[in-house]
């Protein structure tokens, strides 16, 4: 991976004492520190180390990742995965940025909306896929290729919107933010279906209700808009799409006033 910074030897000086600076794991996300070749025995690398942590978390869940468990699955002892990843919580930061992979395809002919729309729904299926992805905190911004691959793409498709950077950067985190909040919905009523301890709204409302202190409540339980057993709006693609749309359609309005 090269860049091209320029500013001559000194600038190359500055550029490298900073890359040197960036946390361990950041650099490996990067290639910026791919181990020699002395060392285990050939077939082990970064990349094939998170491709079968990956698959692992895909299978039984993050909870059964262990720099252990996957040294197992490759046939090396735990010691050499430590030369290629540091630890375990480098190896899911690692785990976390493969997993979601590159965005779409660029598509010059395509709106900034129909475009911010594709980029939504690609973002939805691919962590969809990797259900354990959603079960993390999130607990610094992104810093992988990956996860910065998407994050340019949707400022991309907003760069039309003439909105202030700024203004995009928001747009595109609370799209993801969105987007994260839905798969964890939809995978959390998942996982509680068949719980006896979960109310069924559409029938216990009417009757736990006081009209006077919970008026549209009530009524919209009376409407059946909790559906038949349903806490809650769907959680599934419908309901995705739903609040896809109303995000779209208020971003089409601000865009219209400010631009």
């Amino acid at each position: 991976m090269t860049r091209d910074h320029g500013g001559g030897p000194e600038g190359s000086e500055d550029v490298a004492a900073t890359l040197s600076a960036l946390p361990h794991v950041v650099q490996t996300a990067w290639g910026l520190n791919r181990p020699g070749t002395r060392g285990p025995k050939r077939g082990l690398c970064v990349d094939r180390i998170v491709d079968v942590a990956v698959d692992v978390a895909d299978r039984e869940g993050v909870s059964a990742i262990s720099m252990a468990r996957v040294a197992k699955e490759l046939g090396f002892t735990t010691m050499s995965l430590y030369r290629y990843v540091e630890s375990k919580d480098d190896l899911i930061e690692l785990m976390v940025d493969r997993a979601l992979g590159s965005p779409p395809a660029w598509v010059s002919t395509l709106g900034w909306r129909e475009a911010l729309e594709r980029c939504a729904v690609a973002e939805y299926e691919v962590v969809s896929r990797h259900g354990w992805w959603v079960d993390l905190p999130i607990g610094a911004p992104p810093r992988g290729p990956n996860n910065l691959a998407w994050l340019d793409h949707m400022l991309r498709c907003l760069a039309p919107t003439g909105l202030p950077e700024g203004v995009k950067v928001g747009v595109a985190m609370n799209l993801s933010m969105y987007v994260i909040g839905r798969v964890r919905l939809a995978r959390e009523l998942a996982a509680s279906a068949g719980d006896p301890g979960a109310l069924d709204y559409a029938t216990v409302l009417p009757t736990l209700l006081e009209r006077s202190t919970f008026p549209a409540l009530l009524s919209a339980a009376e409407s059946g808009a909790f559906g038949g057993g349903d806490p809650s709006p769907p959680a599934d693609w419908e309901g995705f799409r739903f609040g896809l749309d109303l995000m779209l359609d208020g971003l089409e309005e601000f865009v219209r006033k400010n631009s």
